[in-house]
């Protein structure tokens, strides 16, 4: 009773994706159990901008930092909160957790136990059914069947033994069963009237119940685990308890090829088949543009991505939407809502995942196998910080096939890491071999320049190829990415399907590598990326790989964007060096003669991309092909922007409807065929290998 005082203080709240983190005075009223907040501290004495019941809540301080804590009313809302530092937050969580017990066993003292009571659906015509009357502060569950029930006087719950999760477990199919009962009840509601299907209450209870059931699942798992662990013994110390992910092998999916794997692809049409999987390489029907690298400039636009969304506004869309998916339904022909969308293609996308080419292009300047590999492994793991644009999750636009993008970077040659001993000038094209003929002659500028371009070079699977070189360094990276999405309850899982080959042609090494799965987490409150899944590197020839594991966060305990791995020499399973840290925060590398470096991703430069002005671009370059999209977002005119983009959308229909009446298969414009992937057209390892026989033949 003590610290049963009233506080009051400002705090920064979480609203939504549109006005992200606002300052608000914040009231702690303990006499009525009220969280409530002001604009200002100027306007306390007007009417509260919002309240929370206290009793029932649940306080929770964040694992994202030292500052951040939520408050989750009984009734489902929740305020998310950032204090100015660790020990306010530690003040307000203690204040908010006294004033939660007190009044929530307020509650249990002054109401015993409801009778049993029920409603019913089959009386919402009744002029006095519930349906009619309902009160805008009513819950939606109130109108299906729920039940209190006294336990018999004296009688005391038993500890759980392990055989009692057999009655658990029966409890859980029944509810199951309910819910099943439940979504089928709203679905039967008329379209308009008192109480429809799409009644915004029940469309909450329809999206949030499946998600519900996956986590008492998930709970049960860990009693199961618990009690496993009770007969054997205690768990052991630091054991944390991950969250249970889709029953995929991530190996496999890894693979070229993988598309195998999805029997899905067996249901599609004949003609769409034909579109993925052509006999021969079909010739290019368009002509490959080679972009001049001067003609592109700097680029300007820097659009964030915190300010995208209104998901309070588009809450009702968020939940029908959801009310139609399944777990494990595949989100590929699903046409998410717009105000959800990064300004950007994903094409455009995996160009920023380049957004650190000095690292790059030093790879290839390792002194030693060991010391490439290891460059490799720091370059991959700092690629994907710059590259997701922030961390509140938001979807790049869908590419439609054809799609194009391209652009460069450029970088001093001083700024770029060499091996011990050794300066950029040693390496000069001179001294490297043949280079193609258009170089050939050319004053060597003292800039490195990296070239990317991307296409999407099928439509359904989504499949993107990309490609980057550097050829005064006589290096580049050639991959395809099939996403594949699923709807995971709360959550949305994409696996990144492919695989990507880096060539060092001066040392006539490669290495192939794969990406990890991403998760958007917390889709209906604030959305937020976690990476997952264990990626490899392999280079065949020196015999040196890494491997890479993103964890994604545990269900109890452990932290958020962790990541570790090691590189080793495979003949003698000698590990050469080892990094922990976060993805997007610090990176500690430990090698092995026991130095130790951090990389702060935060504080690493980013080199800005090069693309030429919209005017210049071709119709199917991503930035003049989405910029009406773009230009809507950035007006905040969602509906224009879905207006534009439903057009792309719809002529995209056509087009491919027109191609499989004709039997006309699609063909690429600089990515062909080969085998289960896709191949660059003019890759540096052929142009460097073809000015090498030309240079043998002449002497």
């Amino acid at each position: 009773s003590d610290h049963m005082e009233n506080i009051y203080g400002y705090l920064m709240k979480y609203t939504n994706l549109v006005t992200g983190w606002q300052y608000r005075f914040f009231v702690l009223n303990n006499d009525a159990g009220l969280l409530e907040y002001f604009v200002n501290e100027q306007s306390r004495h007007l009417k509260p901008r919002g309240t929370l019941q206290l009793a029932g809540a649940v306080i929770s301080p964040s694992d994202e930092d030292s500052h951040t804590f939520t408050v989750n009313a009984a009734s489902g809302e929740q305020y998310k909160l950032r204090a100015t530092d660790a020990k306010e937050r530690q003040h307000w969580v203690s204040r908010l957790q006294i004033c939660t017990q007190h009044h929530t066993e307020a509650i249990g003292k002054n109401n015993p136990p409801l009778k049993s009571r029920s409603f019913s659906l089959a009386s919402q015509g009744s002029a006095n059914s519930p349906g009619v009357q309902r009160r805008p502060s009513q819950n939606a569950v109130s109108f299906f069947n729920v039940g209190h029930h006294r336990l018999p006087a004296g009688k005391r719950v038993p500890i759980m033994q392990p055989d009692h999760l057999v009655d658990v477990r029966e409890m859980m199919s029944q509810a199951e069963g309910q819910q099943r009962d439940l979504i089928r009840s709203i679905e039967c509601l008329p379209a308009s009237g008192h109480l429809t299907s799409l009644d915004q209450d029940l469309l909450m209870l329809k999206a949030t119940s499946m998600a519900t059931m996956n986590c008492l699942n998930d709970c049960f798992h860990i009693l199961q685990l618990q009690h496993a662990s009770q007969q054997k013994g205690s768990l052991p110390a630091g054991t944390t308890i991950s969250w249970l992910e889709p029953k995929i092998s991530l190996a496999n999916h890894f693979k070229n090829g993988a598309a195998q794997n999805f029997p899905a692809e067996i249901n599609k049409p004949a003609s769409v088949r034909e579109e993925q999987s052509i006999a021969e390489p079909c010739q290019l029907t368009r002509e490959p543009e080679e972009i001049n690298p001067d003609e592109e400039l700097e680029d300007i636009c820097d659009d964030k991505e915190d300010d995208l969304g209104a998901v309070e506004e588009q809450r009702s869309v968020i939940l029908h939407l959801l009310s139609q998916l399944k777990l494990g339904m595949d989100l590929t022909r699903v046409v998410l809502p717009t105000f959800i969308l990064e300004k950007r293609s994903l094409l455009e996308m995996y160009a920023d995942f380049m957004s650190h080419p000095d690292l790059f292009v030093a790879i290839t300047a390792g002194g030693s196998p060991e010391e490439r590999m290891i460059r490799f492994m720091e370059y991959y793991l700092t690629s994907f910080h710059e590259g997701r644009k922030g961390a509140i999750a938001k979807k790049p636009y869908n590419p439609i096939i054809g799609e194009t993008f391209h652009c460069s970077w450029r970088m001093p040659k001083s700024d770029v890491a060499t091996d011990a001993g050794s300066n950029p000038s040693a390496h000069s094209p001179s001294e490297q071999g043949a280079l193609p003929k258009e170089l050939e002659g050319q004053a060597e500028p003292d800039y490195y320049t990296v070239k990317f371009v991307a296409e999407q070079v099928s439509h359904h699977p989504p499949v993107s190829g990309f490609y980057a070189e550097c050829v005064e360094r006589k290096m580049c990276v050639n991959a395809h990415v099939w996403t594949k999405s699923k709807f995971l309850g709360m959550s949305i899982g994409v696996t990144m399907v492919g695989e990507g080959v880096l060539h060092l042609l001066e040392h006539g090494e490669e290495y192939t590598f794969s990406l990890p799965c991403a998760y958007a987490r917390s889709i209906l409150t604030v959305p937020w990326v976690e990476l997952g899944g264990k990626v490899n590197i392999n280079c065949a020839k020196t015999g040196y790989s890494a491997s890479i594991n993103f964890h994604t966060k545990p269900f109890y305990g452990g932290k958020l964007h962790r990541v570790t791995g090691e590189v080793k020499q495979n003949m003698t399973n000698t590990v050469v060096c080892r990094v922990q840290g976060e993805w997007n925060s610090v990176l500690e590398f430990t090698y092995s003669n026991g130095e130790t470096k951090y990389v702060d991703l935060t504080k690493l430069s980013v080199t800005r991309k090069r693309v030429r002005p919209l005017e210049k671009q071709g119709p199917f370059e991503s930035r003049r092909l989405w910029q009406h999209v773009t230009e809507s977002l950035r007006d905040g005119d969602i509906d224009k922007a879905t207006e534009h983009k439903r057009a792309l959308e719809e002529r995209q229909r056509n087009e491919e409807r027109l191609r499989a009446e004709t039997e006309t298969p699609w063909c690429t414009k600089y990515f062909l065929k080969d085998g289960d992937g896709w191949v660059y057209h003019k890759p540096l390892w052929k142009t460097v290998s073809a000015a090498q026989t030309q240079q043998t033949d002449s002497n």
